[in-house]
């Protein structure tokens, strides 16, 4: 593998709960909009929380080719695909344009839960004087259910739906590793190139924690309860947040090796600057701080020794209470001083979806020279020793940027992007 084999994004696509498409992204960012609302739909009422950061704009028949694709697509794949079509074309990728052969594909999901609804009919024919006789679901399964259901809700399904439509036939993977999907696909995708397999990649995450099934089966319990007022709900770093917020979206960037992308002429946004990606060897709080620890250690040790500044870091900030102490800890400790900014405070916890956006926010912010800034942080926590910027507006002495997610169960990716020159 090449290392020094440049690599470069010369695409985004964002659909998120701020905005669907980099200039209405871009713009709630600057403006410190919140995506946070309550849910109006049916079985809200069943939840612990009852808001979230929800897309209320979205129509995948808008984003999503062929059209007949969407009838085994669940709303998490066409996100996913939305995010991949409005980068390709933000890269300026026609299909056909590129040589199938070097084009591949690497997306981030997570578990896909389906709707209650299209298991109603099948669930009510194995009741018998209201309770549930198991040995009736194979048949009533069978007769009552959408026979191409699981295609659905197979998490590897985006990245298969967005190779066919992009004709992509070199390297292809979907990566399912909960809250670090996304930026672990962008790793591969870059690895991928450094290899000489392919000279662009599609790369992203698509992720939703808000489907009443999900939320039912993941529970609530480190999820925030401010129902009076939402929009303050997720408050990374904060001393006063009391959980997580969940969310839906996805992001998709395209990278390309620095000299395929200038011999056609492409707007390079980014240029990969390094990566690390650890996991603890126990889910104990100092085995998690230090895998991030040696996440953060690996990406920064593929910079060049003369510069290895980092402008700021876009953290996981969960705005969780134990989690924020121990990721916060791990920068500290790392990194010292460099400024933070926790972005779920805007559009919440998109689970495998959450890098992808979260790297998107920070390489559309590059040119500005500004940093997108944290929502709701008033109240700063000792027990969290990080600089977090909640001022809008606020520049970075270097554009070197670093990105952070990890997952509950261990896992810690750090991403670097920087300004192209």
């Amino acid at each position: 593998m090449n290392q020094n084999c440049e690599v470069v994004i010369t695409g985004i696509g964002v659909v998120s709960p701020i905005g669907i498409g980099n200039d209405a992204f871009c713009e709630s960012l600057k403006d410190g909009i919140s995506g946070i609302k309550p849910f109006d739909f049916s079985g809200a009422e069943l939840l612990a929380s009852g808001f979230g950061g929800s897309i209320d704009d979205f129509e995948g028949k808008a984003y999503v080719k062929p059209r007949k694709s969407l009838k085994v697509m669940c709303r998490v794949i066409q996100l996913g695909c939305a995010s991949a079509e409005l980068a390709m074309q933000d890269a300026g990728l026609e299909p056909g344009q590129t040589d199938p052969d070097r084009l591949g594909v690497v997306f981030g999901n997570e578990m896909l839960y389906g709707e209650a609804a299209d298991l109603a009919d099948a669930v009510e024919g194995c009741l018998e004087e209201g309770q549930f006789q198991y040995e009736h679901w194979g048949h009533q399964a069978m007769h009552n259910m959408y026979p191409l259901w699981l295609l659905k809700y197979l998490p590897n399904m985006t990245a298969c739906h967005v190779g066919i439509r992009h004709d992509a036939r070199s390297h292809s993977n979907s990566i399912t590793m909960s809250d670090v999907s996304s930026l672990l696909a962008i790793i591969e995708s870059v690895m991928v190139i450094q290899r000489g397999q392919a000279d662009i990649m599609i790369a992203g995450g698509v992720g939703s924690r808000l489907g009443i099934t999900q939320m039912l089966y993941r529970g609530q319990e480190n999820v925030s309860q401010r129902k009076e007022d939402p929009q303050s709900a997720s408050r990374p770093f904060d001393q006063q947040r009391d959980g997580t917020v969940n969310g839906e979206g996805g992001a998709t960037l395209i990278l390309e090796r620095a000299d395929s992308a200038r011999a056609r002429g492409a707007n390079i946004l980014g240029v990969i600057g390094g990566y690390g990606n650890t996991c603890a060897g126990a889910t104990t709080p100092d085995a998690l701080e230090n895998a991030i620890c040696a996440s953060i250690q690996q990406a920064t040790n593929q910079l060049p020794e003369s510069n290895r500044e980092i402008g700021y870091v876009n953290a996981h900030g969960a705005s969780t209470i134990k989690g924020d102490v121990i990721e916060a800890r791990a920068i500290k400790r790392c990194l010292d001083q460099t400024p933070v900014t926790a972005l779920k405070s805007q559009f919440g916890n998109l689970g495998a979806g959450s890098g992808a956006v979260e790297m998107a926010a920070s390489v559309l912010s590059l040119p500005s020279s500004t940093i997108p800034h944290t929502l709701n942080y008033q109240f700063p926590d000792p027990a969290c020793p990080v600089q977090v910027i909640a001022e809008p507006a606020q520049t970075h002495k270097s554009a070197t940027v670093l990105m952070l997610n990890y997952s509950t169960s261990g896992q810690a990716t750090a991403v670097i992007v920087k300004q192209a020159e």
